[in-house]
């Protein structure tokens, strides 16, 4: 059985009268990627925020990297980095000040905090901009000299609070990369998102938080599968061949202007293949076949109760 770098138990925390999380239950193996998916004020900083020793719980129990939040902090502290929704980076110093100073609140020598900062800069495409001051940095350099400051104390743990949010599609892209190379590095990513697309394409597993609950989790194919929604459309030229198909196929959705037929499917190989039994039973063959199955849009909507819209990827218009 793979090791678990973070469990949750029962999680529990409010604000007066507010619940931000109530009952929130996580396991995260060691070496993944976990996304956490959620609309604004479900709970996910509130969640990273408690995992990271920043704020407490009122309830309930969690390790990370194999100690107690509430009897070993220090240690949770000296396993993990952060990276939140807003930069930490001091714009009035340069970047290499910045990882610096970094190595210094790790107790780094002298000696290690430069070479340490030197490879980071390096892995992370800033040795250039080093001795500029970070307030000239695009937003996406920015983000790399957040993580690259996150990385100098070697955790092998880290929390990704948003980190793509406000990025343009290319610093978007090349984040993702950095994610995963620092997961096939053995290091474990916790990730929170409102980009559908972003848990997609880096989340082992992905946990979908509304309200404050966990409203469903697991891999990303998991999740298409506990919403309806899958089907297969069979399009024909020949309207005699349409009519036959129809008569032969069951639970049908008829398009009689574009010759088409929708039937539900979960798209496995097991249903395409009844339905290509069907139509040469019937001796009848479609001119076009395409798989629709649900995406990750359409288990949020599903499994969400508010009105909130996810963030989506746009283009920069800059």
């Amino acid at each position: 059985m793979t090791d678990l770098a973070i469990t949750a138990s029962g999680l529990r925390k409010s604000y007066g009268d507010k619940t931000v999380l109530d009952g929130v239950d996580l396991s995260v193996p060691q070496g993944t990627t976990f996304a956490l998916l959620g609309p604004n004020g479900a709970g996910k900083t509130t969640t990273v925020q408690i995992l990271s020793t920043l704020v407490s719980a009122d309830g309930g129990r969690a390790r990370v990297a194999g100690h107690d939040l509430t009897t070993a902090p220090q240690a949770v502290r000296a396993a993990i980095g952060v990276t939140g929704q807003f930069s930490a980076v001091d714009g009035l110093i340069t970047g290499e000040e910045n990882m610096l100073l970094m190595a210094d609140l790790h107790h780094l020598s002298k000696r290690e905090g430069r070479q340490v900062t030197a490879g980071l800069l390096d892995r992370f495409d800033l040795t250039e901009a080093a001795r500029k001051p970070a307030a000239t940095y695009s937003g996406g350099m920015k983000r790399r000299l957040d993580i690259a400051m996150t990385l100098v104390g070697s955790p092998r743990i880290i929390f990704l609070d948003e980190p793509t949010t406000g990025l343009d599609p290319r610093s978007r892209h090349n984040m993702w990369q950095i994610i995963r190379e620092l997961v096939s590095d053995g290091v474990t990513v916790f990730l929170t998102t409102q980009y559908l697309e972003e848990a997609d394409e880096l989340a082992d597993r992905i946990a979908v938080l509304d309200n404050g609950k966990i409203a469903a989790e697991g891999t990303a194919e998991e999740l298409k599968r506990l919403v309806p929604g899958g089907h297969v459309r069979l399009r024909f030229t020949d309207p005699a061949a349409y009519r036959s198909a129809a008569a032969a196929l069951r639970e049908t959705t008829r398009d009689d202007e574009s010759l088409a037929l929708q039937i539900p499917s979960d798209g496995s190989q097991r249903e395409l293949r009844a339905i290509l039994d069907w139509l040469d039973a019937a001796g009848v063959e479609a001119d076009e076949l395409t798989v629709h199955t649900p995406d990750l849009d359409d288990v949020f909507f599903a499994l969400i109760s508010s009105t909130a819209v996810p963030h989506q990827p746009k283009e920069d218009a800059r």
